[in-house]
């Protein structure tokens, strides 16, 4: 066998260099990619809507923020007092504060009904909608950047509290528009979140192929080292899917710690874990991903666990690679079926993984030819095949006979485990 080819120090630190860079350029683009399939797409905005809406202490933060939108812009003492006979008129005070908790759970319960969460998945989702088109310049809805802001409009839950505490139309009818709007970005805002979306618009497009591509220069400059190379890719996968993770902890720990109040932190906390659920899949496929490579390259190792394996499977890679890549393709399959992970979900990821799943196979079984080849077809054969046998029959005071052992031998062969080679050189260890 030839000598392997030996890396120069220029050529390590270039490689070195490569992997560096691309891991950190693909957290940049796990973060745009977040941006870009999370916070500016429609449809996942309206599912994190809905899966906001349905959380119990988000519902508990919006009912507590309509009773008090409800207070601030109606005196409902006095609303109260005019509907009260002349001798309960007195009670109206005691009774505008202890009304204002049962006033909470009747949101509450206004707000876990279906017909109220739809309507606001709908408002939500116009809003988000509103604000997209503004961020990528574009018109709908009448939305400019010159005059106004995006909201969110919770005026008619307000109006809505009002009737089932009894006030009547004429005195909700004076409540003001702005009661129950909630601002998400006001014009002055845009200029500098229009210039973001656009650079994140480019780089979710364009840097993932950037680091794919310098991860696979890395591979092929190391030369006689690409299976070590493709292990460090591996572990750069990990890194960074870690990375992503903790960046996903921290930035929700400093919004819940620093942005929120305490009564509204378990709320923040929850509106951040479902706002960056896919950020949080992103990183925990990198990991997979990575762990996936890391597996793969030490099965093509130099460990004995590894060279164990490989002599195990030498004979099916070698005579039953048609039946070995049926199986994974049907593998591969059930994958694209569950699609537990974005690339699963999509053309080009499907198409990338299966390229690079075939590459994977097809590597493995020159190796495995090349071993073969290299140490001796005879060796090898029976080597594997003293592995395999039964170990009684080449102890003492093994009780077999050379028949049995024979049937257990044409047993083995008629199942594949062992080939015709195989056979015929167990059959002369029986007999001897």
């Amino acid at each position: 066998m030839a000598p392997p080819y030996a890396l120069s120090r220029r050529r390590r630190a270039l490689i070195w260099a490569l992997i560096v860079v691309a891991s950190v350029l693909g957290l940049v683009s796990v973060l745009t990619s977040w941006v870009q399939r999370q916070m500016l797409d429609n449809q996942a905005w309206r599912k994190a809507s809905t899966q906001v809406i349905q959380n119990a202490n988000v519902q508990a933060a919006v009912s507590t923020y309509a009773v008090n939108q409800l207070y601030a812009q109606v005196d409902v003492e006095r609303a109260l007092e005019r509907r009260l006979p002349e001798n309960l008129k007195h009670l109206a005070a005691p009774l505008s504060t202890a009304l204002r908790q049962p006033m909470t759970n009747a949101a509450e319960f206004i707000i876990a009904r279906p017909r109220f969460q739809q309507v606001w998945v709908g408002t939500t989702t116009i809003a988000h909608d509103k604000l997209v088109n503004v961020l990528e310049n574009k018109t709908g809805y009448g939305i400019s950047t010159g005059d106004g802001a995006v909201t969110v409009n919770l005026h008619g839950l307000v109006e809505q509290l009002g009737g089932e505490l009894g006030i009547s139309s004429s005195v909700l009818a004076k409540v003001p528009a702005n009661a129950g709007v909630i601002t998400v970005m006001r014009s002055n805002q845009l200029a500098a979140a229009q210039k973001g979306v656009r650079i994140v618009k480019v780089l979710s497009a364009w840097l993932l192929l950037v680091v794919l591509g310098m991860f696979a220069l890395a591979v092929y400059l190391a030369r006689g080292a690409r299976r070590a190379t493709l292990r460090n890719v591996g572990w750069a996968f990990v890194v960074v899917g870690v990375v992503v993770l903790i960046i996903r902890r921290v930035v929700g720990n400093y919004a819940v710690d620093a942005l929120a109040s305490p009564s509204y932190r378990g709320t923040v906390r929850d509106v951040w874990l479902i706002g960056s659920s896919v950020l949080g899949d992103i990183g925990v496929a990198s990991v997979i991903y990575g762990l996936v490579t890391v597996a793969a390259t030490a099965l093509g190792g130099p460990t004995s666990v590894a060279r164990a394996l490989r002599r195990r499977i030498a004979p099916v890679l070698d005579r039953h690679v048609a039946l070995v890549a049926s199986g994974l393709a049907v593998v591969f399959l059930l994958l694209v079926v569950w699609g537990p992970t974005y690339a699963l979900r999509t053309w080009w990821g499907i198409l990338l993984l299966a390229a690079l799943t075939a590459a994977g196979l097809v590597a493995l079984r020159r190796q495995v030819q090349a071993e073969v080849a290299a140490g001796g077809q005879d060796a090898t054969l029976d080597r594997s095949l003293i592995d395999r046998l039964p170990t009684r029959r080449f102890t003492e005071g093994s009780t077999d006979s050379p028949a049995e052992e024979l049937a257990r031998l044409a047993d083995l062969h008629d199942e594949g485990v062992l080939s015709d080679d195989e056979f015929a050189r167990a059959k002369k260890l029986a007999l001897s």
